[in-house]
């Protein structure tokens, strides 16, 4: 694997619409993440991603673009984003923003033409179809619910293709002219100074074509779209044309969004010459989801997420750069999820970040996730924002699901989690506005925020900057991004332990996954402790006593093969 500027670097995902506002609207806003650019810096950051700033109707929260080319007047202007360029490069940082071109707007200018002429030149930069005695073109599911053909505003019997939200008209990638507008578009973001793109549910550009039904899997009569993403070949062609025209000429950085990939495929995605720099890994994400909904998924357990997170390093080997999370604005809270209900301590939040954050491959932090902000509480489906938190608790109640079970569903699993304000300090709406906040602030940000965090030692916050410290520090530094991964304890419940190897070093990542204590044998002779989420490390006799959530990072000599 070939090295690459960013392969040592900490990425920080940045929600705009909740980050900071400085004019008191109750939206964060670009402003806002230029005053907050000296505090990523000081957590160790390099990298930071935007979730959707375009001009937008916010039907699905910005990836639903009505112009690639300019800023929602909520979160700013052009000169902000130019004005955050340049203050980020001043401090050797990198902006990424989303790439959101499987489908855009029903208000895009594109969709708004292809209305008035769908036989047009426009009307081919989407899917539209004629439809007969109402027969639709086939069952597929939206992700949001209900079929994905909605008629064309002004045309009875035509339809338009929406795999996402009605509002989100999925664009034709069969066609080279529309190809073309993109690649123009990405090409003028990265002259403009943009380091690169964070790229949205880009394999379902490639549609399994012509279209078809399949087996209805619920009382719906309609299918899930994964089962045309199975069938859908020849996405990497349309990859492949959109490295060479847009990510190589720039050396920019790309991660994708990528939930279908087959194992086979992973050196096209992510190889020396792959179509992204790097993609995340979802496979905890996605452990115990359920085809039925939310209601019918199932939990996961500490040895559940070290098995998955394993996996995906294997997997992976030296293949490329995967991108580790633990959550992210699509997500909810990591320290909810990961961490068993009523054991979110922190120390217990130290120990997941650990255990994820010295992986191989690059570690991302998303905002709030270095306080160890929380899941939400709530009191009815009326405080819920997320359509598809929404969506799923109709499908619940549909299924037999009480009220009550159904919004604790959203509590488990919701993306508003991720997305309530960021917590800076207790005072009103935790600081994060002067003006009645778009989403509701999580009450407990009285306890859970930056200020009570940043000046004491033991935080979690200052724990995330021990972490980035740590990756970038050159006596450590080649073993922790570059080292191999070699699983360790892995039979031993509630157990999360690893080495980070190079020929001439050793590290050691061990974690107690529970709140009672456990004694467990080291695969060698400690050289000296790196990093504990806890004062007391004891070690003797080979062995070391890790108490309740501990974790500990060990530089070792001599290790046993």
């Amino acid at each position: 694997m070939k090295k690459q500027w960013w392969h040592g670097k900490t990425a920080y995902q940045i929600y705009p619409k909740s980050f900071f506002d400085t004019n008191g609207d109750g939206i964060g806003d670009l402003q806002g993440v230029i005053r907050k650019l000296d505090y990523l810096k000081d957590l160790g950051v390099d990298i930071v991603w935007l979730s959707p700033c375009y001009v937008s109707p916010l039907a699905d929260q910005g990836y639903d673009i009505a112009d690639y080319y300019a800023i929602d007047p909520r979160f700013g202007t052009m000169e902000d984003m130019d004005q955050l360029l340049a203050e980020a490069k001043k401090r050797d940082m990198y902006i990424l923003m989303d790439l959101v071109v499987n489908h855009c707007s029903d208000e895009h200018e594109w969709f708004k033409k292809a209305c008035e002429d769908p036989f047009g030149k426009y009307g081919k930069y989407f899917y539209i179809e004629q439809v007969k005695d109402g027969k639709l073109p086939c069952n597929w599911r939206s992700y949001f619910g209900g079929p994905v053909w909605e008629k064309l505003p002004g045309h009875d019997d035509l339809y338009y293709l929406h795999v996402f939200h009605k509002k989100q008209p999925d664009l034709n990638w069969e066609n080279p002219e529309l190809r073309e507008e993109i690649y123009k578009m990405m090409n003028w973001w990265l002259d403009r100074g943009l380091a690169g793109f964070r790229i949205d549910a880009i394999i379902n550009i490639k549609k399994a074509l012509p279209f078809k039904d399949y087996p209805a899997d619920r009382e719906d009569g309609l299918c899930s779209v994964h089962n045309m993403l199975h069938e859908a070949k020849g996405v990497g062609v349309f990859l492949g044309e959109m490295r060479d025209r847009t990510f190589k000429p720039h050396n920019s950085f790309s991660v994708g969004e990528v939930f279908n990939e087959k194992e086979e495929e992973l050196p096209d995605f992510i190889g020396d010459d792959g179509y992204f720099s790097s993609m995340f890994d979802f496979a905890e994400t996605v452990f115990g989801q359920s085809g039925d909904g939310w209601h019918a998924s199932s939990g996961i357990t500490p040895d559940d997420y070290r098995n998955c997170v394993f996996a995906t390093q294997r997997k992976i080997g030296q293949i490329g750069y995967i991108s580790n999370i633990i959550e992210n604005h699509d997500e909810p809270r990591g320290v909810s999820r990961y961490i068993p209900e009523g054991e979110a301590t922190p120390a217990a939040k130290k120990m997941l970040a650990t255990v994820y954050f010295l992986l191989r491959g690059l570690p991302w932090i998303y905002q709030g996730q270095e306080i160890g902000m929380e899941n939400i509480k709530l009191n009815s489906i009326d405080e819920v924002d997320d359509i598809s938190s929404i969506d799923n608790y109709k499908v619940a109640l549909a299924a037999g699901v009480s009220e009550k079970e159904a919004l604790h569903m959203i509590e488990l699993y919701g993306r508003d989690n991720a997305r309530t304000p960021f917590q800076w300090n207790a005072s009103e709406n935790a600081g994060f506005t002067t003006g009645t906040p778009w989403l509701r602030v999580n009450p407990n940000y009285t306890q859970i925020n930056l200020a009570a965090q940043k000046d004491d030692p033991d935080s979690i916050f200052q724990y995330y900057r021990a972490l980035s410290r740590l990756r970038k520090d050159p006596a450590y530094q080649e073993t922790l991004v570059y080292g191999a991964f070699i699983p360790y304890l892995e039979d031993h419940h509630n157990v999360m332990a690893y080495l980070r190897r190079t020929d001439d070093q050793t590290i050691l990542v061990i974690a107690n996954y529970q709140t009672q204590p456990q004694t467990l044998p080291l695969p060698g002779k400690v050289n000296r402790i790196l990093l504990a989420n806890t004062g007391n490390v004891s070690i003797q006799n080979g062995q070391i006593d890790l108490e309740g959530y501990q974790a500990v990072v060990l530089e070792l000599g001599n290790v046993i093969q």
